[in-house]
């Protein structure tokens, strides 16, 4: 029979109302002759909730402990779940992480797996079963709970399908797939049936929040087919698999933004090998992630060096080059109020202009580039954040993404 894996998050499971509807979705799809194995989230707020308890122990809370609170939460759904599928017929059990030996790295809070034992899982679908198993969350080597950090639901159930062979991965969310760009800028986007492994990775990476980056990763590298579905309504949804001959060679496949971003700039640093190093690396021992890097030659054997982070990063980072000593430049500059945009699609590859093209638009709108960063499918540039959603709009617009594009 063929196998799905089914992942449900915290919106679709929100409610006992909406958790009995999931349980009909689920039985809808082990009627058509498939097993199913289901992970699913904590109801939509619970993990807030057990979070601002934590805090109000302690800040930050113990990391182990708070791994073992966290960890409730998809428990209460995993249960809740079971029951309403046998209340409807259809026979089912629940696992938390640890019970179906999701065994993982002993990092606390964000955790890696390492491997999976599904010989239990196994069992009860040869038994007829369906099979509920808690996202986010496995055991370390000493036995220890752990959570996987953000995202950790949909990286449970992709890692579950690498795991059982699973002909597909559904992942169940309040969209009802991947679009063009975010609908709410561009109300004219379009859902893509199909996207390529690389090309979701771009997006998620560039500031898509459909699926986690980790998520895409995880499918990427054991080339599991996922497919981007609404609990709330039926639909085709997107399939997100490996690049092949037959899929639609569009030159853009989607434009994604960033609202999160900041800049810094030292003005006349001294020109001198290891001055990238020496600025950066105090940075990235604080945990900063740097993002877009530009270096200019200047005059007097001096250069120009800008980075960017997120925005959360601005401060911490601002105040770690204050201090920096020995650090000969003239100015330290910080700007807050940028984003970024970013065009994405394989057909780049065989395509010259798109760059030249995206720039000509933004121009013509009267839009500044500050920074360009390229890769093979990408393109993405630094602008004032009041320009966002007018840059967006014209680029969508511009390279007909409305529509579906033939293939080249």
């Amino acid at each position: 029979m063929p196998l799905i894996v089914q992942k449900y998050g915290g919106t679709s499971v929100g409610s006992t109302e909406r958790i009995m509807a999931v349980a009909k979705k689920i039985i809808a799809a082990k009627s058509q002759g498939n097993d199913i194995v289901v992970v699913v989230s904590a109801m939509s707020g619970e993990t807030n909730r057990l979070v601002n308890l934590a805090k109000e122990i302690a800040e930050p809370p113990n990391a182990r402990e708070f791994d073992v609170l966290l960890a409730t939460g998809e428990q209460v759904t995993i249960s809740l779940l079971s029951m309403a599928l046998t209340e409807q017929g259809c026979p089912a059990r629940s696992y938390t992480g640890g019970q179906v030996s999701i065994l993982t790295d002993n990092t606390h809070n964000k955790a890696r797996i390492l491997e999976i034992n599904d010989q239990k899982i196994r069992n009860d679908l040869n038994q007829g079963k369906v099979v509920v198993v808690a996202g986010f969350q496995g055991v370390d080597a000493d036995n220890n709970i752990t959570t996987l950090g953000r995202g950790g639901s949909d990286t449970t159930a992709v890692a579950l399908a690498a795991a059982l062979k699973a002909d597909e991965c559904q992942i169940y969310t309040d969209v009802d797939g991947v679009y063009t760009t975010d609908p709410r800028v561009v109300p004219d986007a379009r859902r893509l049936e199909q996207i390529c492994f690389e090309e979701m990775l771009e997006m998620a990476s560039l500031g898509s929040k459909v699926l986690q980056i980790r998520s895409v990763e995880f499918a990427s590298k054991y080339n599991v087919p996922l497919r981007v579905l609404s609990s709330f309504e039926d639909g085709p949804g997107t399939l997100i698999t490996m690049e092949n001959n037959k899929m639609e060679k569009a030159l853009i496949s989607g434009i994604a933004f960033s609202r999160d971003e900041a800049k810094l700039t030292l003005v006349g640093v001294k020109d001198r090998p290891g001055i990238a190093a020496h600025i950066l690396t105090p940075i990235s021992e604080a945990n900063v992630e740097v993002d877009m890097i530009i270096q200019n030659k200047g005059e007097n054997n001096t250069t120009d060096f800008t980075f960017t982070v997120h925005r959360n990063d601005y401060t911490k980072a601002l105040n770690i080059l204050n201090d920096l000593k020995e650090l000969e430049t003239k100015e330290i500059l910080g700007d807050d109020k940028i984003v970024k945009i970013s065009l994405v699609g394989v057909g780049m590859r065989s395509h010259a202009g798109i760059a030249t093209t995206m720039f000509r638009i933004l121009a013509d709108e009267g839009i500044n580039i500050q920074m360009i960063s390229t890769s093979e499918i990408k393109i993405s540039v630094i602008i004032n954040e009041k320009y966002l959603e007018l840059g967006v709009r014209s680029l969508h617009t511009a390279f007909g993404l409305e529509e579906a594009q033939k293939p080249a």
